[in-house]
């Protein structure tokens, strides 16, 4: 029975995540003590609470070693959510590679490894690290910049980082992506997500800004996420709470562009009624 809760963020996140309040009314309206703590707190009892829950440790891209040993000494010590097998999964982005194999459409990606050439198509394509979120080091480079796209690959690989190149997508810019939110394995709700991505620049702020608006899934995509989840889940361990992604391809078909399972924001508020409850349902359960 989870009585004591740890919502656990991260120092420059502090007051950055729209959930954080919907979901700390609602634990504390049920009778839960839950206290809003920095992952890297060396004071923390964790042993303290029931349950700990990653939710805006939104710097851990920056110090991934760091980061995953915290979190192993951390399951040892309370009930860490996620589990720790798709914490550790899904922190790099060559968990796409395991998708495509098991038959999840996904965009075409080339992953350049730090110490291999870098030979880039002409765009329209992103470069991104192959270990990040909040759109940190991505960005978008149009036909003819080559050359940027390279050096920003390069820059990547000096300080260590492996590289993911995709196609520049249209529907993003026309559509936006879709985020398909489960609890407990289960749907729940899907939002629509537009980032504005700078060309032949990058994002260095702590996530880029996002407009957001209510969705409803369309059954092709709820079926390529469920799919998907269905990989990740393999030997992993149930989610607590997972985030899909989705962006259509040229030809139609919904895509997984990144599937969610450490530290996503969850768009409980363009969730609608319920969405903040089964929230709740699945943290407690």
């Amino acid at each position: 029975m989870v009585t004591r809760l740890a919502w656990t963020t991260a120092g420059a996140a502090r007051g950055l995540d729209p959930d954080e309040p919907l979901a700390l009314e609602e634990l504390r309206r049920r009778g839960i003590v839950v206290d809003v703590v920095d992952w890297d707190d060396a004071t923390v009892a964790w042993e303290a609470y029931d349950r700990a829950v990653l939710r805006s440790t939104w710097d851990y891209q920056d110090r991934l070693a760091e980061f995953l040993g915290w979190a192993e000494r951390t399951a040892a010590r309370t009930d860490l959510r996620n589990p720790l097998p798709l914490v550790r999964w899904s922190t790099d982005k060559h968990y796409l590679v395991e998708l495509a194999a098991a038959g999840v459409p996904v965009p075409r990606s080339t992953f350049v490894e730090p110490g291999e050439d870098v030979e880039l198509p002409d765009g329209p394509l992103v470069v991104k690290p192959a270990v990040g979120a909040g759109s940190r080091g991505l960005a978008a480079y149009d036909a003819g910049q080559a050359d940027l796209a390279r050096a920003h690959v390069e820059r990547l690989h000096a300080i260590g980082r492996s590289v993911l190149v995709q196609p520049r997508l249209a529907s993003v810019a026309r559509e936006g992506e879709r985020a398909l939110v489960f609890f407990d394995g289960t749907f729940s709700h899907a939002a629509t997500k537009r980032v504005t991505l700078p060309v032949a620049g990058s994002v260095d702020e702590l996530f880029a800004a996002e407009e957001t608006g209510p969705h409803e899934a369309a059954p092709d995509e709820l079926a390529v996420a469920r799919a998907a989840l269905e990989v990740a889940q393999r030997g992993c361990g149930i989610s607590t709470y997972a985030r899909v992604d989705l962006v259509r391809d040229d030809d139609g078909t919904p895509c997984v562009l990144e599937l969610e399972l450490v530290e996503p924001s969850l768009f409980l508020a363009e969730g609608g009624p319920g969405s903040t409850e089964r929230l709740v349902d699945a943290l407690l359960r």
